[in-house]
């Protein structure tokens, strides 16, 4: 477990396939929803990262986080209902109107960005998230992860909206 420098821990809920796609279903589903591209992401067994477009100018980056977070927490939680109660425990809040908690609590990082050299240094960074630690040797190896499409070796479980990539 990984804590951040305000005390909030995060979970490697993510570190199971099952759960991954999960996450492509729900942010494919966002993406048709909520009309926006996807740039590049990363998804980590403790955290995700996400570079997306809105398409349309009136958009809610709350609404559509809530829109990919949701089904993933729901269906996770309903596993280990069935399959593995006790796993429930590591997200158990101890609240009656919401006893488990799936995401880290927050809205995440947001920022805007404006400049394509800190687009490329932004989606080069998270590419490199699963390298820094130690979990495959060259960011092309990561199954969940657009570095692939990015460096031509190969693609993953999403697509990359390309065509509207500055």
């Amino acid at each position: 477990m990984r804590c951040t420098p305000y005390g909030i821990c995060n979970r490697p809920f993510l570190s199971k396939q099952r759960t991954c796609e999960w996450l492509v279903q729900a942010i494919d589903a966002a993406r048709r929803r909520h009309a926006f591209d996807l740039w590049a992401y990363v998804f980590m067994p403790d955290h995700v990262h996400l570079v997306i477009y809105p398409r349309r100018e009136d958009y809610s980056i709350s609404r559509i986080l809530l829109s990919i977070r949701q089904p993933v927490a729901r269906k996770a939680i309903g596993y280990l209902k069935v399959h593995h109660p006790e796993g429930l425990r590591a997200m158990a809040t101890g609240q009656r109107a919401r006893p488990y908690h799936f995401w880290q609590k927050g809205g995440g990082y947001d920022r805007n960005i404006t400049q394509v050299d800190t687009l490329i240094s932004t989606v080069r960074y998270i590419h490199n998230n699963p390298v820094r630690r130690g979990l495959v040797a060259t960011p092309d190896e990561w199954r969940y992860s657009s570095a692939a499409d990015w460096e031509g070796t190969g693609s993953g479980p999403l697509t990359i909206d390309w065509d509207r990539l500055p």
